[in-house]
């Protein structure tokens, strides 16, 4: 008799992650659950309360086991998947832990106890009637929300007047996601520096210049490893990402360094049984590295890169762990030496026109070997419309490529782009493609 299928719930669970889903090992074992969707979860206005009496409904009603609960998505998934996995007696790392990551003010106080990699900051009062940058906090600097979706309400900001207008822009939308993250740091007990900060907080710190770069691993019965470094590459004169690509071509000693700051900061946060993906700044010409920011879960957006290159995509990890099974596979065993996720943007408002067919899509895919598409807005939608965008592009396509070189990566990329034929109504003036370098 075969054995039995392990039930696993994916909070958020989504149609261009699930083909990675089914390529990981024993894949076959395992049948993949739904447990809330995109819309559900980041769609207007989110109460974590009824968000978890939808998941309980779901679970409850479920005949058979629950193995495990797992998530890829930020808040509120990954508050989700500790809190449920508490009440249903599936393996997750603490709450405490994964709001450590997500509450960026606090992240920056337990980071401090552990590593000086990170820069300047402090909290802005956005109730004052003229709220000034953090003492000791200088230009040019970032100004975020606490929590945010993606890079929403996140503004670089050179002088007053922009800080201003920041800060402004950011108390009129920090309530969104704001309020319902007070209601999940009321279930913790904080320490005496977090008493009265709560989730509506607006952080600045200054900017951070370099490479950017990503780390992930795991933490697992209180070892931290770290299984992939990852380079960032935004696109000209701007800070929206172009394209993620692995491996890193960073030299050994950074990526030695990158490897001890990662694992330093995760035991201090107290991560366990979890994934994590850290975001970085490669100063070459001091040699540094600057903490930017930790996301309690893997990223969703490597998952094709480490199946191009080592053979396995990185959702592996996060289902081994909730199974209490061994993570650790075997790399460099994929098709492809290097590997790449690019952001197709569009910088200005505008309306998509044309969008191709899946049909079609999977024609381009076949007729250029080593490629993926998953397309963004959908046909005739305006771009705005579109939810989890950054403050300064919309995202209008994610293309994967892999290759044995970084000409291969491109020249599929610019290929997949003309293939596509995306045409736009410009709504407002400034609407423009940038080209990739």
């Amino acid at each position: 008799m075969s054995p039995q299928r392990k039930n696993i719930f994916v909070i958020g669970l989504d149609e261009a992650n699930l083909p990675t889903l089914n390529a990981v090992p024993d894949a076959d074992a395992c049948h993949f659950h739904p447990l809330l969707s995109i819309e559900e979860l980041q769609g207007g206005e989110v109460s974590v309360d009824d968000l978890m009496d939808r998941a309980r409904a779901i679970l409850d009603a479920h005949e058979g086991s629950i193995d495990a609960i797992v998530g890829y998505w930020d808040f509120p998934v990954s508050t989700l998947v500790p809190m449920l996995g508490r009440e249903y007696g599936t393996r997750t790392t603490s709450l405490e832990s994964v709001v450590k990551c997500e509450h960026k003010y606090w992240s920056r106080l337990e980071q401090r106890k552990a590593v000086d990699a990170l820069p300047a900051f402090g909290r802005v009062d956005l109730d004052s009637d003229d709220p000034q940058p953090p003492e000791g906090v200088s230009f040019p600097m970032w100004v975020k929300p606490a929590l945010a979706y993606s890079s929403e309400l996140a503004y670089g900001v050179g002088d007053m007047e922009e800080f201003r207008t920041a800060v402004e822009t950011i108390r009129k939308g920090i309530g969104r996601v704001g309020e319902p993250f007070d209601a999940v740091l009321e279930l913790l007990d904080l320490p005496p520096e977090m008493e009265g900060v709560g989730g509506q907080v607006c952080l600045a710190e200054e900017a951070m210049t370099g490479i950017q770069v990503a780390v992930e691993g795991y933490a697992n019965n209180g070892e931290v490893t770290v299984y992939g470094v990852l380079d960032s590459i935004n696109y000209p004169d701007s800070p929206c990402f172009l394209r993620h690509q692995y491996p890193s071509t960073l030299p050994p000693a950074v990526v030695h360094r990158l490897h001890d700051v990662s694992e330093r900061t995760i035991r201090q946060i107290g991560m366990d049984a979890a994934t994590f993906s850290i975001e970085y700044f490669y100063d070459p010409k001091t040699g540094e590295v600057s903490l930017l920011e930790i996301n309690p879960r893997h990223s969703q957006s490597h998952a094709e890169l480490f199946q191009y290159v080592d053979g396995v995509p990185n959702h592996h990890r996060m289902i081994r762990l909730a199974l209490d099974e061994d993570p650790v596979v075997p790399g460099g065993d994929g098709p492809y030496r290097m590997a790449a996720k690019w952001y197709y943007r569009w910088f200005g408002e505008g309306t998509v026109r044309e969008v191709p067919t899946p049909e079609e899509i999977s024609a381009i895919e076949r007729e250029i070997p080593g490629v993926r598409i998953d397309m963004v807005p959908s046909e005739g939608q305006k771009l705005s419309t579109v939810p989890g965008q950054d403050s300064y592009s919309y995202e209008i396509a994610h293309i994967f490529t892999g290759a044995d070189d970084e000409e291969g990566l491109r020249r599929k990329f610019d290929q997949c782009v003309a293939a596509l034929g995306l045409s736009f109504d410009d709504t407002a003036p400034g609407g423009r493609d940038v080209k990739a370098s």
